[in-house]
């Protein structure tokens, strides 16, 4: 190898020198530095506008465009001195993001996940520092305006988890403490399951031939589920928004179930009690009708269904009342003479009229959500009273009407379902002619963690 050995190099003519020949390599010595000419913490911008996602290169700058939609930028590979720049070329970035994605396991601030840039009109030059570190923002001014991702951090009630997602299951009254409310870039709102308490069963009119209706599903009230995973849900929850959260507590109020009694000769069932979370409150079903006179005091979530008498057959009472959209629940069923109580309202269908032919009396259907990662069908209507075979109770927790020719009393509705009761049978005044009493409701929460 040769050596040359002089303290400055200059041209012969002109002003222009040229270090080795086209293809070549001009590498400095280990431990050697340089100045004058190479780059001191600049890029060279690229003016071809990007408008879809690329692979940045080191040494260059970005006009970015996310007009059309959100644009990622994969980064080099991490070197020491490596240095990227985006720059927000339509001022978009506030509505459709620029996503900085690191290469392999590289770092951006100290964390290996991708960073959102969502402030309008910035520019932010990143610079490589170490495998610690990896990528840090330089010039741009906060390290935070190209923001690494927080997610919702929350207490409360019996926590799982499915995949990337938390779920907090209230079957009782609690509080939902939010000590992290997200950023743009991780999460900020959680989906939601609010179920009010069941209605009671209407229990028999204290003639000895009336029969009560079923008692009406607790209100069922629910989100979408795109905030948190795309989780199966009912068509109640269609199109219907997440809830922000904010570094605060939630109190969680779950609704109990409506009782049902017929103290000396007077038929009473209650009405569930109310769920709610946040700013979402679901009605407590309607309690199943027992009089002997037409009466609709069972209006709620759902509502209860009316009762039989001979001649008489009362109709079925309102649900979703008070009135929300998606509507909470459906309208109990109508008593039919002689003595066939009409089914409970549940959280999709109305409650069936009571009449001879089968299938008749019994309680509406529930809704399905896989909110908790398993499809479970809820808020079901309790059937009504029968002559004959008890009516079943509406799928998703309703409880079988009482059956004269078969004895006992409504069946209770399921517990954390907010299952209606079932109606009770026309017998002489005994406990075991009751409405089954209401199943309490459920709150469940649901947001992504990481």
């Amino acid at each position: 190898m040769s050596k040359i050995e002089v303290n400055t190099v200059e041209p012969q003519c002109g002003t222009t020198l040229t270090l080795g020949g086209s293809g070549d390599t001009v590498a400095l010595a280990s431990g050697a530095s340089q100045t004058g000419f190479g780059r001191t913490g600049t890029v060279n911008w690229n003016t071809t506008v990007k408008t879809g996602d690329f692979t940045a290169v080191n040494g260059e700058g970005y006009f970015v465009n996310t007009t059309s939609g959100e644009i990622d930028v994969a980064l080099p590979a991490g070197t020491a001195g490596a240095i990227v720049a985006v720059k927000d070329y339509a001022n978009t970035f506030d509505t459709t993001s620029c996503i900085l994605v690191p290469n392999g396991s590289d770092k951006i601030g100290g964390v290996a996940s991708s960073s959102i840039i969502t402030t309008e009109g910035i520019a932010v030059t990143l610079v490589f520092i170490d495998s610690t570190k990896g990528w840090l923002v330089t010039d741009s001014g906060l390290q935070d305006e190209a923001p690494l991702p927080k997610y919702v951090t929350a207490t409360g009630g019996t926590i799982t988890c499915s995949g990337n997602y938390k779920i907090h299951t209230f079957t009782g009254p609690g509080t939902f403490t939010v000590s992290c409310a997200g950023n743009p870039s991780g999460s900020t709102t959680v989906d939601y399951l609010v179920i009010a308490g069941g209605g009671a069963g209407g229990a028999h009119g204290g003639d000895g031939l009336t029969l009560g209706g079923g008692g009406g599903a607790g209100g069922y009230r629910e989100s979408s589920g795109t905030a948190s995973g795309s989780y199966t849900i009912s068509p109640l929850g269609a199109c219907v928004s997440a809830l922000p959260v904010a570094a605060t507590g939630y109190p969680v109020v779950v609704g109990g179930g409506g009782t049902s009694s017929f103290p000396g000769y007077t038929s009473t069932s209650s009405q569930g009690s109310n769920a709610s979370f946040s700013t979402i409150t679901s009605a407590g079903g309607g309690g199943g009708d027992g009089s002997q006179v037409a009466s609709c005091k069972g209006k709620g979530g759902s509502g209860g269904g009316g009762s039989a008498a001979t001649p008489v057959g009362n109709a079925g009472c309102s649900g979703n009342t008070p009135p929300v959209s998606p509507a909470q629940g459906r309208d109990g069923g109508d008593g039919q003479a002689p003595q066939r109580g009409g089914g409970g309202g549940g959280a999709i269908n109305e409650g069936i009229p009571g009449a001879t032919t089968p299938g008749r009396g019994f309680g509406g259907s529930g809704a399905t959500s896989s909110i908790n990662a398993t499809p479970t069908q809820r808020a079901g209507g309790g059937g009504g009273a029968n002559t004959d075979a008890p009516p079943n109770g509406g799928a998703g927790g309703g409880g079988t009407g009482g059956g004269s020719s078969a004895g006992g009393s409504g069946v209770a509705g399921t517990v954390n379902t907010g299952g209606g009761g079932g109606g009770g049978p026309h017998s002489n005044p005994s406990p075991t002619s009751n409405g089954g009493a209401g199943g309490s409701g459920l709150v469940v929460i649901r947001y992504k963690y990481q």
